[in-house]
């Protein structure tokens, strides 16, 4: 049994959509969190609903990130998570570039949940499970 192992997405900046960048704003104002907390969030809650696949990317005429800001010291975990979730049932390795665009995807559907259920910072801890 032979394993590969995967080379992390590598990427300085990432942009994601203005619906996105609004509504962190309100997201920010509703619950006292900074955007790139909420983008971790958002990203992890898309994450649990499936995978995006092929859908069309958002627009990129929101905010920038660079990806220390963004993910942290564990930028490789997102990376694996969003493989796990985006390369299931395929034999195919995704893109360095198609994984950015599903991860800027997932940011922007998890903002969008995010921003209908958590009008308060009570109500976001609420969508994150206790325990993993």
């Amino acid at each position: 049994m032979s394993t590969t192992r995967r080379q992390a997405v590598h990427y300085s900046k990432l942009r994601i959509s203005a619906d996105a960048t609004s509504k962190l704003r309100y997201l920010r104002q509703r619950t006292g969190l900074t955007p790139n907390l909420l983008c971790r969030i958002a990203l992890m809650t898309s994450l649990e609903e499936g995978v995006i696949g092929n859908v069309p990317p958002p627009d990129e005429e929101g905010s920038e990130f660079n990806s220390y800001t963004l993910t942290g010291e564990h930028s490789a975990l997102y990376i694996a998570l969003l493989r796990f979730v985006e390369e299931q049932g395929g034999d195919s390795e995704l893109s360095d570039e198609a994984m950015l665009v599903r991860m800027r995807a997932h940011i922007h559907r998890g903002v969008g949940t995010l921003s209908v259920r958590a009008k308060t910072a009570a109500e976001l801890l609420a969508i994150i499970p206790e325990a993993a």
